[in-house]
């Protein structure tokens, strides 16, 4: 069977069928939508803004301190001055340079300093010393591992 396609039928016009469904899928799209904003209206929900205060936030940089068994002084899981050296002339040099640059940036130094238990005292009295001529005041003391 042969179909044949004669020149009085290729003009086929304007269809409105198919601008109806369009019609129809762009209602029901509206529809919905229009019943999701009233659910946002009911919940009350607000999106983020900017936050206020009363009072600035005070950032501070926070240096931890650690006395092993040996004697051996890490600051922030680096070593400084091996077990036997008195007075901690590397760690005092770092400290003061840790002061300045904290005190350029106008940022409070806080020092954490764990102490091993069986670590003797007199090494850690060196790097309170230490802490001391660097001019670090905001020191707390613990003893025991880090948590």
């Amino acid at each position: 069977m042969r179909v044949s396609h004669s020149p009085h039928n290729a003009d086929v016009g304007f269809q409105i069928a198919p601008m109806i469904d369009v019609v129809f899928v762009v209602l029901v799209f509206f529809m919905a939508l229009a019943a999701q904003i009233r659910i946002e209206q009911i919940l009350k929900t607000r999106l983020p803004g900017q936050a206020t205060t009363q009072e600035s936030t005070e950032f501070f940089d926070e240096q931890i301190l650690q006395v092993d068994e040996a004697g051996g002084v890490t600051l922030n899981e680096e070593s400084y001055d091996e077990g036997g050296a008195t007075g901690l002339p590397l760690l005092t040099s770092t400290l003061i340079r840790l002061k300045a640059s904290s005190d350029v940036a106008k940022s409070r130094l806080v020092v954490t300093l764990i102490s091993h238990p069986d670590s003797r005292y007199s090494r850690t009295i060196d790097v309170l010393n230490a802490l001391a001529a660097a001019g670090i005041s905001d020191v707390s003391f613990t003893t025991g591992e880090e948590p």
